[in-house]
């Protein structure tokens, strides 16, 4: 039994060499606490390891989550405030002879647009240093064989283009020639209709309303969000008016004219960081109000 005592011992305070009394060793040989002696305890540093933590693809885009939606949320108010100084400017503040005015404030109200907004640019289009706000559409090149269109309301041509031109730049893409990119997207309207509406009532009241597709939506957990419910151009205010008739529940900031990519890219993860960096670059540019690809998962 000494014998066995005295070899026990002798291994355990070469472990305790080898590992410079770190006790790493003689963790890994004997668990937290180490008997060698029942008179005698050695008593372990206790090391904790973490698993290394993975930043895919994956986790990029929960942890971007909040911020696209509310950049979303942010551009559409954005956008809107244009167009009430664009509907002013041509018609005047009274809302009873001006049915463009009408309409932009009923929009308005139906995305939730704070009053201050509203005001300010009703104010800001009676500046008569206000220039008047064009319509304008770029198109650029991204990483991994994507394609980009931006839309654009702005009351200066050439301070649009240069910011577009340099987040562009900056994130490594490369701006395009008008109708270079555009025959890879398709001009329709989308409404957006949340999951708590159920597939089938969405289906019954979308085909009564003459959409022409409707396709479920996964958030980034593959979990269903919603279901964007196409139509023609010419379609869209009666799709959307049939949805809301119905009470179905819609995301405004998700509906309206898009460009939906007639086939989307799949690209690998480094191509995919480069292409959501151009996204995030071109919507902080005050004058991009929308921005679509054929990027996969970024559409």
């Amino acid at each position: 039994m000494a014998v066995a005592l005295s070899f026990f011992h002798h291994l355990a305070l070469g472990a305790v060499q080898r590992q410079c009394v770190t006790a790493t060793g003689l963790q890994r040989l004997f668990g937290r606490e180490c008997l060698l002696h029942r008179s005698r305890i050695v008593q372990c540093r206790h090391l904790k390891v973490m698993p290394p933590v993975c930043m895919g693809r994956r986790s990029s885009k929960i942890a971007t989550r909040k911020n696209s939606q509310d950049a979303r949320k942010s551009k559409l108010y954005g956008k809107i405030g244009k167009l009430i100084v664009q509907a002013v400017k041509a018609g005047g503040t009274d809302i009873t002879g001006n049915a463009r005015l009408r309409d932009v404030l009923k929009q308005a109200q139906q995305v939730s647009v704070p009053k201050d907004i509203i005001d300010r640019n009703i104010s800001r289009a009676a500046d008569k240093s206000q220039a008047d706000f064009q319509e304008v559409t770029y198109e650029a090149y991204g990483a991994g064989g994507t394609g980009f269109v931006m839309e654009c309301l702005t009351d200066n041509l050439n301070r649009s283009a240069s910011e577009v031109r340099a987040a562009v730049q900056k994130a490594g893409g490369k701006m395009a020639d008008p109708g270079s990119v555009m025959f890879n997207f398709q001009r329709q309207g989308q409404v957006f209709v949340s999951a708590e509406a159920s597939e089938d009532q969405v289906f019954d009241v979308a085909t009564d309303a003459g959409a022409d597709d409707i396709i479920p939506a996964a958030d980034e957990d593959d979990r269903l969000e919603g279901y964007k419910v196409m139509t023609d151009l010419t379609n869209y205010a009666e799709l959307y008016r049939g949805l809301q008739a119905a009470a179905l529940p819609l995301k405004d900031d998700r509906s309206g004219l898009i460009y939906n990519p007639l086939a989307v890219v799949e690209c690998d993860d480094q191509a995919y960081d480069q292409n959501e960096q151009m996204m995030e670059r071109l919507l902080a540019v005050d004058d991009v109000d929308a921005v679509h690809t054929n990027c996969a998962g970024l559409g």
